[in-house]
């Protein structure tokens, strides 16, 4: 259901743009806050169509003055991947053509040239992320085969290449953690990074950045589930397919468990993802994304406690990042 009255907490520069770019006769009847958006202020405008029904868009808002100096790249890099995914799908601006459901872009503004703020508008695909446990075996099979056809996207134009998100003097150890285990990890990474053959990279994949269609019968999506959308993309670069399958791991190890993290690994192999052949270029990915990890515990918690899980405090993170890096640390080659 909408309200007339939520259209008033956009910007009016912000609202005049986004009418100008409606088809004639539509209007903007309603807003919603959506929530899980780390990064930047999302709403959900709810469009009248002249004939009568309605449309949803996605507005995308830097509003954070923190946030703002690196949303024009961030946005552009946005803008980039959706329009890459739009052209090698269907042209309906999803980019089924190639397995990879995404926002078509309607209009992007990442100067704050008509804007209040840096914004990006995009289309609204149906869904919801689902971060419970129930149902993960059957989800975390679909995330595997859809970040491989992330992967097997082949841009005209190749985006700017990835930013790796620690450095060996910048990772914080808990302070319950073994030091030993973490200091092998923090060496791990002390060493040039391995040579790799470039992939298409969402950067940002994970349970939070995609979205599930399921069935009132089945609300776990422990049968029926099925990927609708992968949101997200302003983190789009070029890199090595692990440093994907890492960040989705930890995301996995964090919210369900170390043991989560690994299976995805086998799962994406299993969806014919290649990964690095050595085991020693392997466990420098692995480890890469969760001592990153460790600079922004309470960062990555807060939406997910938002989101229901409530059980997820910062501590308890801690806990499971620690614990997923010692099972990588004793994992067998």
């Amino acid at each position: 259901m909408t309200n007339p009255d939520d259209v008033a907490t956009v910007r009016p520069l912000t609202l005049a743009w986004v009418r100008r770019h409606l088809e004639a006769g539509e209007r903007i009847v309603g807003a919603e806050a959506l929530h899980g958006g780390a990064t930047a202020d999302m709403r959900r405008l709810t469009i009248g169509t002249r004939g009568g029904g309605t449309r949803h868009l996605v507005l995308r808002s830097f509003v954070d003055p923190t946030r703002q100096g690196p949303a024009e790249d961030l946005l552009h890099r946005e803008a980039e991947a959706l329009t890459t995914l739009a052209g090698t799908g269907t042209g309906t601006g999803t980019g089924t053509g190639t397995g990879v459901p995404a926002p078509g872009l309607v209009a992007v503004d990442p100067t704050r040239a008509h804007c209040e703020y840096p914004s990006l508008l995009m289309t609204h695909l149906p869904g919801r992320m689902i971060l419970d446990d129930e149902g993960l075996e059957t989800r975390l099979h679909l995330l595997a085969r859809q970040l491989v056809a992330v992967h097997a996207v082949r841009p005209v134009v190749r985006p700017q290449e990835y930013v790796a998100l620690t450095t060996a003097d910048t990772v914080v150890t808990p302070e319950a953690a073994d030091a030993a285990v973490w200091a092998a990890a923090i060496d791990v990474i002390r060493r040039p990074a391995p040579r790799y053959e470039g992939r298409f990279l969402h950067r940002d994949f994970q349970p939070g950045n995609v979205l599930f269609d399921l069935s009132p019968e089945d609300p776990a999506g422990a049968d029926s589930a099925r990927i609708t959308g992968v949101v997200d993309w302003a983190a789009a670069s070029w890199g090595p397919a692990d440093l994907d399958v890492a960040h989705c791991s930890t995301n996995l190890a964090l919210l369900h468990g170390p043991g989560w993290g690994l299976r995805f690994t086998e799962a994406y192999q299993e969806a014919d993802g290649m990964l690095a052949a050595a085991a020693d270029e392997r466990l420098y990915w692995q480890v890469r994304e969760p001592l990153a990890f460790s600079e922004e515990v309470q960062w990555v918690a807060q939406p997910w406690r938002e989101a229901g899980r409530t059980e997820l405090t910062t501590r308890a993170v801690e806990e499971r990042l620690d614990a997923y890096v010692t099972f990588l640390m004793d994992a067998p080659a």
